[in-house]
This record gives C-alpha cells, sequence and structure tokens, in this order.
C-alpha cells in the first residue's frame, strides 16, 4: 500500500511538472538568426526580439506606446520586423534596441502569454498599464 502510494506521488508530481513545462514553453525564434546588434543587446533584448520574431499572431495586435507610430510602426511587432517576405525571410527593425518602452511591453506580453492569456487579455493589460506613456501606434 505504502508503495502504490508513494508511486503514485511520483507520477502526480512528473505529471505536473510536465503540464508546468508545457505552458510556460514560448515559441522562440533562434538567436543565431538575429542581426549582430540583437545578439550583442542585453538578454531581455534578445528575448523580446525571439518572441516577437516567432509570435507574429501575438505581436501583431499588441500596441507600442513609445510614440513610434510617427516612425510608421502599427504595433509592438513593427519594432522589432520591418518586413516578412511570403518566404517568411525577416527583415528587422533595430528600434526596439534603444527603447526600454517597446521591450518592457514585449517582456509582459511574454510573461502574460506564459501564463495562459489570450490575445485581447494580453492587449488589454497593455492598454492599461502603458497608455500613461503616449498614444497607441495601432491604426
Amino acid at each position: 500500500m505504502k508503495k502504490t502510494f508513494f508511486i503514485l506521488i511520483i507520477l502526480s508530481l512528473a505529471l505536473s511538472a510536465c503540464a508546468t513545462q508545457t505552458n510556460s514553453a514560448l515559441r522562440m525564434a533562434p538567436l543565431d538568426q538575429m542581426p549582430a546588434y540583437v545578439k550583442s543587446s542585453p538578454v531581455v533584448v534578445q528575448e523580446a526580439y525571439q518572441f516577437a520574431a516567432a509570435n507574429p499572431n501575438v505581436m501583431k495586435h499588441i500596441p507600442c506606446y513609445c510614440g513610434c507610430g510617427d516612425m510608421g510602426h502599427t504595433s509592438n511587432y513593427s519594432c522589432y520586423v520591418s518586413h516578412a517576405d511570403d518566404k517568411g525571410k525577416l527583415t528587422f527593425d533595430n528600434h526596439a534596441i534603444g527603447c526600454s518602452i517597446c521591450v518592457d511591453i514585449t517582456q509582459d506580453a511574454m510573461r502574460l502569454a506564459r501564463e495562459g492569456k489570450t490575445v485581447p487579455e494580453i492587449k488589454a493589460y497593455i492598454d492599461a498599464t502603458y497608455s500613461k506613456y503616449g498614444t497607441s501606434n495601432m491604426p
């Protein structure tokens, strides 16, 4: 009886660890596919570029509030990626390298995605948190 109970506890812990790992895993573009200026940036900036590049379905719906709308940016994704061709090859924008608001927004989006939040929930959080810094760049 004790042995069966012990095995059940071990299995339960193992399964919950696997579930946690799956929920916390984010799609990230490989760092080796990033421009040199990204590779030499702080880790939080590298992660933001990697997340944005791998998750356009999320980041194209998340606004930026740093004032980059005047530069033609239409979402937080635009702060990282200026163009994606029809084969998926990305052209990166260096704007977010020096913009802590862009990176903070992306880091928050990453955290919320890890927590299982939906795109509308992430957007609502970003709007509520960052609108005090300026106007949204979303059209």
